[in-house]
């Protein structure tokens, strides 16, 4: 518990910190030129908005796992609250409605949005239940630019950052398996074989860059397991041939960029662990991958609490995806 509420007192002071705050967004006119809070009224903080987006949903997930004492709870709770809120939802919609935004966060804070929404879906919880409403619109607003989106990406983004295609994915295929929308599933299990069912003997060695917070390897298997049936991703695995991992250490945490490596250890440590617990304890890697994740979790926490915001604002949601064995 006492974890979890270090991560979760990191996500209470961003998420409400409208500044310093980098907004990406395109300015059609004079009028656009707005603060944070007046573009995103729910999702200004942490420095970006799908940075708030995760935030919000880690306390969500800390929260419905019992994981905070009474105080912090309850502050969480009363956060939640006012930016979940069914008018700085749709101020969040507005903003994407408008035509120059469309791209906005595409895909990896949608994919974020939907993780949120997943999280408070089904929850027993009075509070949960009207958060839950609150989000609906933007959600399905979402939920139709994915559809619209999907088919005309004809190449996908093979990156260690925001943009890559299979991390978003992932989630995606987490939401609608568990919200139970099989038309989505089919449409990204449809896409993720178009892309990646041929992909063998990847360049491991070209990775990581110097700012990748993913690995643009390990996410096509994080998702590739997901979509695919067993044995036919036994035989693309193979293909697919794993090297060993060694930990990255981060040279500067107070390097916006540099620190991305952090998420790096987070990021390969998760995927690991959902592929050992996907092979199980009869596969020859197994035994490895929990090793190698082991030792990526250790290194990537340490960098969580470093006093600094350039990795504090999301580091935390990353190890809480981790710790709790979300992506499993």
């Amino acid at each position: 518990m006492k974890q979890a509420e270090s991560f979760a007192a990191i996500a209470l002071a961003s998420i409400v910190r409208e500044f310093p705050n980098k907004p990406g967004e395109v300015q059609a006119g004079p009028e656009d030129a707005k603060t944070p809070k007046e573009m995103h009224p729910a999702f200004f903080g942490s420095f970006d908005w799908h940075s708030s987006v995760h935030g919000h949903w880690m306390l969500a997930r800390l929260l419905k796992l019992n994981l905070l004492g009474p105080e912090v709870a309850n502050r969480a709770r009363k956060v939640l609250s006012k930016h979940l809120t069914e008018e700085n939802i749709r101020g969040e919609l507005t903003y994407f409605e408008a035509k120059h935004n469309k791209g906005f966060e595409r895909m990896y804070g949608w994919a974020w949005y939907l993780r949120l929404c997943l999280e408070l879906d089904g929850w027993d919880d009075k509070d949960a239940q009207r958060w839950r409403a609150a989000c609906l619109p933007l959600e399905n607003y979402l939920l139709q630019a994915t559809h619209a989106y999907l088919p005309k990406l004809t190449w996908p983004i093979r990156v260690g950052t925001h943009t890559n295609t299979a991390f978003a994915l992932t989630h995606i295929w987490d939401y609608a398996a568990g919200v139970g929308d099989v038309g989505l599933a089919d449409l990204v299990r449809a896409r993720s074989l178009d892309w990646f069912k041929t992909d063998r003997e990847w360049p491991w060695g070209f990775e990581p860059s110097g700012h990748d917070f993913l690995s643009a390897g390990l996410e096509e298997v994080d998702l590739m397991r997901r979509v695919m049936e067993p044995q036919d991703f036994e035989n693309w695995l193979n293909a697919f041939m794993l090297p060993s991992f060694a930990p990255a250490e981060v040279s500067d945490v107070t390097d916006g960029q540099i620190v991305h490596l952090a998420g790096l250890n987070l990021a390969r440590a998760w995927c690991m662990e959902g592929l050992a617990s996907h092979l199980g304890p009869d596969d020859s890697r197994t035994n490895s991958l929990w090793e190698s994740a082991k030792a990526h979790r250790e290194i990537g926490l340490g960098y969580v609490t470093s006093g600094h915001y350039e990795g504090e604002h999301w580091l935390a949601s990353f190890a809480v995806y981790l710790a709790t064995g979300c992506g499993r």
